[in-house]
């Protein structure tokens, strides 16, 4: 059997257990552990032992469970429902006013936190019931949940650009920064479309009644005091690190303890809640470790058989595509497979593949890391089978169809794709602020 074919049998396997519903690191490692045994015999052991070293030697790791724990301690102890309550009065007055409010809302969750599950939840239990309540229109509000808990895994502390940065060998440093202004480029495109839309078809974003915008100076201080402490969260985990005071690992240790304080401060930590997020964080960051692990033994074997070389082959020797050509063509793969997968699963697949064609092309792995990021956060929302779609309707309430789901997320995937355009025309809105602040 040719090593092509041996490469397509194992994508094959991975693919038919992924879709029989099997956890993707068991999927993924059982199909590199039986791949290397096969082809190499009692010397494929080694190969899980290797990859096993290769990742606890990774310093970089720490900030995975730190960030996880951030997180979670921000979610249990309520931070994020007075933070919306904050943006829900400032943003009252404006047509689409509390949708705008959910977008900001996501930004700051993204920036708290790394993953789009989350900001999900929290769209769902705080700002879905309340839209809702003063009859916005619940297309434009799952629209906004959906596209706003994407930002999730773009902006900085994201962890799927912690996974990437580990199986391209790219600096974490640098990917975090490289997603801050493509992050804030699309949450812009997203809130201008709310504005513009909710300011022609005014039924769409009523604005808060005014007796609801009144505020008594304690109650006003009150949600502003939990407003400038969000801000102060935000600001110990990416400004310390931008401005070159904190190290990367030290600024997720700076984030948890600050969410700690600021729980602690508020006196909202109790024995309860930390067994919840202490468990949420253990359980989170064994899966990622799982999955990272499984990566590096399944790229391990791509890697012995040559399957990068056979991929460059079929791009530019036979089909003699130009290096744009198959740029937009991995794009299109990844969102083709994120009708099915998550994004773990199709980093796990394909990575090992095309980021040494990247390189080869003359492409920034950096750069590409972004398009990669926000190409998933298109996949997510992609009928028929986006993760975020299912996960959308799992949480809303029942007057919420799938098809009411499927309808409000395309006005917010085209934006997406208007974004990854932009960034794939203008690579510096991406390498900007990491080359200023690696500039020396």
């Amino acid at each position: 059997m040719s090593h092509e074919m041996i490469a397509a049998v194992m994508f094959g396997g991975m693919m038919l257990m992924l879709l029989t519903g099997q956890r993707v690191f068991g999927a993924i490692g059982f199909v590199a552990a039986v791949a290397s045994l096969l082809l190499w015999g009692d010397g494929g052991v080694e190969m899980a032992f290797s990859a096993s070293i290769k990742l606890l030697n990774w310093y970089p790791l720490l900030t995975l469970p730190l960030f996880i724990f951030m997180g979670y301690m921000l979610s249990e102890s309520g931070i994020a429902s007075d933070l919306y309550e904050m943006l829900h009065v400032l943003s009252g007055s404006l047509r689409g006013g509390l949708a705008v409010g959910t977008t900001m809302l996501m930004v700051a969750i993204s920036a708290m936190n790394g993953l789009s599950v989350a900001g999900m939840a929290i769209g769902n239990t705080i700002a879905l019931p309340e839209m809702l309540k003063r009859n916005y229109d619940k297309r434009m509000v799952t629209g906004v949940i959906q596209a706003g808990s994407s930002l999730g895994i773009l902006v900085p502390p994201s962890i799927v650009l912690v996974l990437y940065g580990m199986i391209a060998r790219q600096p974490i440093s640098q990917l975090w920064l490289a997603g801050i202004l493509p992050g804030l480029l699309l949450a812009s495109l997203f809130i201008g479309y709310i504005v513009i839309r909710c300011y022609l078809q005014p039924e769409l974003g009523p604005t808060l009644p005014k007796e609801e915008r009144k505020l008594e100076p304690e109650h006003f201080w009150r949600i502003l005091r939990s407003g400038v402490l969000t801000l102060l969260i935000i600001f110990s985990v990416i400004g310390l690190f931008i401005m070159g005071i904190t190290s990367l690992v030290e600024s997720a240790a700076v984030g948890a303890a600050a969410s700690m304080l600021a729980a602690a401060v508020k006196g909202r930590i109790n024995r309860k809640m930390m067994h919840r997020t202490m468990k949420n964080t253990l359980d989170v960051s064994a899966m990622f470790m799982w999955i990272i692990l499984a990566a590096l033994a399944f790229g391990a074997v791509f890697d012995g058989l040559g399957a990068v070389k056979a991929i460059e082959y079929l791009f530019l020797d036979q089909w003699e595509l130009t290096p744009w050509e198959v740029l937009i063509l991995m794009q299109l793969s990844f969102i083709v497979m994120g009708m099915f997968l998550d994004d773990t699963a199709m980093l796990v697949i394909v990575a090992p593949l095309y980021i040494p064609l990247v390189v080869k092309l003359g492409f920034d792995p950096i750069w590409y890391g972004v398009l990669y990021t926000i190409t998933c956060q298109i996949a997510y929302m992609t009928p028929p089978f986006g993760y975020n779609l299912f996960l959308m309707k799992a949480m809303a309430p029942p007057e919420i169809t799938l098809r009411d789901i499927y309808a409000s997320i395309f006005p917010f995937a085209l934006l997406m794709i208007g974004g990854l355009a932009l960034i794939m025309t203008y690579p510096e809105i991406a390498l900007w602020i990491p080359k200023t602040v690696f500039a020396d």
